[in-house]
């Protein structure tokens, strides 16, 4: 049994003609000889709505019960859009993640999937030639629904296409693929043949939205193929795959970027043992996520700690800096929310040097200034002033000449 797993996103599924368009595409898949599982976000808006409705009936919603809440707009989705499949002659049925089951821990609005009863799809997939699968949610061993967060429903195709084996799953969205950098900055930017699932992941870490960042761990971890393309196209688009030697020969494969950053600084710390435990713990016990981390050279037994988090977080984190200020000795939190993350994205960074070197030297330039610096195997990270991102996206864009088309 060959099967194929297409995803539709909210913008796919907006409304009627909308959707016409997205049976075309299945009914593609069936006449290549697929069997097919299509996974459905909720209609454009629809789980923004449902949560201003939550807001709305309570001060603090019940986490369980917004998942029982916000599900349903996947429920919608699935079942209007069966009814098309079948008014056009194809064998198909709905299901709901408690009806697979796609099973999940309790971390209601975050699940994370445990299991997935493949053998019960595939019983399924004898009896119909499409399943509609409402993406974005599952549930719990003793059968509560649960949600899988923002982007769950890339999660949900890639692990049921990690669960059957499938040829590939196809995430369409409004976009044909995945560019260089963003083409709305940057009008050069290029669509990508092919692109590594770590490059991908790095990308989806820098808040690209083209795939959801939990979708690419899960495609990587079991090797799915996975296809970036456009609903309202035929384009090809993008490949998220095994890296090989041919992206290895490329230094930067694209640029991206993030403004959902701030900035938080500790001045003249005790610079003695155990400090950044005393910093960080804190933030780790609530769940702040920190991402850049600079301590300056110590002067006179003192020094200070900067680092960055989201912005969403930005309260929270000087709530609790305050408090870490006054117990260790520190003399002031400060912090700067006009900053932002640029990155340069490649595989091939692992086998070529001087890439940071040209990046500083092409931003010095034009005069804009480094606040902090990070750095992985695949990627070199700045943080600079937000009102020189874009101009700093097209800069690097350039210098690595990622408006050429190698492929």
């Amino acid at each position: 049994m060959k099967i194929l797993v297409q995803k539709f996103g909210g913008t796919s599924v907006a409304n009627l003609e909308c959707m016409k368009k997205v049976r075309e595409k299945v009914l593609a898949g069936l006449a290549r000889g697929n069997k097919m599982v299509v996974v459905l976000s909720a209609r454009s808006g629809e789980t923004n709505r449902l949560l201003a409705l939550a807001d709305e009936w309570s001060n603090t919603p019940d986490k369980a019960e917004c998942d029982v809440l916000v599900s349903t707009g996947e429920q919608v989705s699935i079942a209007l859009f069966t009814m098309l499949l079948k008014d056009a002659g194809v064998r198909a049925r709905s299901l709901l993640g408690w009806q697979i089951p796609m099973t999940t821990d309790d971390d209601y609005g975050r699940a994370r999937i445990t299991d997935i009863d493949s053998a019960k799809l595939r019983a399924a997939l004898e009896e119909y030639d499409v399943l509609v699968v409402a993406g974005f949610q599952g549930c719990t061993e003793d059968g509560r629904i649960t949600t899988l967060g923002r982007g769950g429903s890339d999660t949900s195709a890639v692990a049921l296409a990690a669960a059957l084996g499938s040829v590939e799953c196809e995430i369409y969205t409004d976009v044909d693929g995945v560019y260089t950098t963003d083409p709305n900055i940057c009008s050069t930017a290029r669509k990508m043949d092919r692109v590594a699932y770590e490059e991908m992941l790095e990308m989806a870490s820098m808040g690209a939205k083209v795939l959801h960042i939990r979708s690419v761990e899960f495609a990587k971890k079991y090797k799915v193929p996975v296809r970036v393309r456009s609903t309202f196209t035929d384009d090809p688009g993008t490949l998220v795959t095994q890296e090989d030697s041919s992206m290895e020969a490329l230094l930067v494969s694209g640029i991206a970027y993030d403004k959902d950053q701030a900035r938080v600084t500790l001045h003249e710390v005790p610079d003695v043992p155990g400090i950044a435990a005393a910093v960080f713990g804190p933030l780790s016990e609530k769940g702040v996520l920190v991402d850049m981390i600079v301590q300056n050279t110590s002067l006179d037994g003192h020094t200070d700690i900067t680092f960055t988090v989201s912005r969403k977080d930005l309260n929270q984190t000087l709530a609790i800096m305050d408090e870490v200020a006054r117990k260790i000795g520190a003399s002031e939190v400060v912090h700067d929310v006009n900053v932002a993350k640029v990155s340069a994205i490649g595989v091939g960074m692992r086998n070529h040097s001087g890439v940071a070197a040209r990046a500083f030297a092409a931003l010095t330039q034009e005069g804009i200034n480094i606040l902090m610096i990070s750095t992985s195997e695949i990627k070199i990270t700045i943080l600079i002033q937000e009102k020189y991102v874009e101009l700093a996206v097209r800069i690097l864009h350039d210098t690595f000449g990622l408006d050429w088309d190698i492929n």
